[in-house]
């Protein structure tokens, strides 16, 4: 049986992870802010879109209903930032599985964001 450590250290193995200080240099970048939506509301990174880590897979299925239209280029670049960097890693090997080409995991996630100070808003 494996705990939710043994799950982020092997989706660490797969995906790559950011600090905080280098999403201003990231240009072209999409940030997806996985945290639930109340979460999100309270205070998020700038220009972030919150996509919930539990609809994250349905939101890129290809074939879904409730697909988001704007991920499913599987060549956009992606940055995924949650409360700690523990469900951004998650969320950015199981994009890696479902054909995203490199998606990257905040980390600190939004613990990390708000203690360096970086643009913040509220609100959904």
């Amino acid at each position: 049986m494996k705990s939710v450590r043994d799950l982020v250290d092997e989706a660490l193995t797969a995906i790559r992870e950011v600090e905080v200080t280098e999403l201003a240099d990231m240009h072209g970048w999409c940030l997806l802010d996985v945290r639930e939506p109340e979460e999100f509301a309270a205070g998020h990174p700038a220009g972030a879109r919150n996509v919930p880590r539990g609809m994250l897979e349905v939101a890129v299925d290809l074939e879904h209903p409730k697909r988001d239209p704007s991920l499913a280029d599987r060549s956009i670049k992606l940055a995924l930032i949650c409360g700690s960097g523990v469900r951004s890693a998650l969320a950015a090997k199981a994009m890696l599985e479902m054909g995203f080409h490199d998606p990257v995991s905040v980390r600190g996630g939004w613990a990390a964001y708000s203690s360096a100070g970086l643009p913040v808003k509220t609100g959904p």
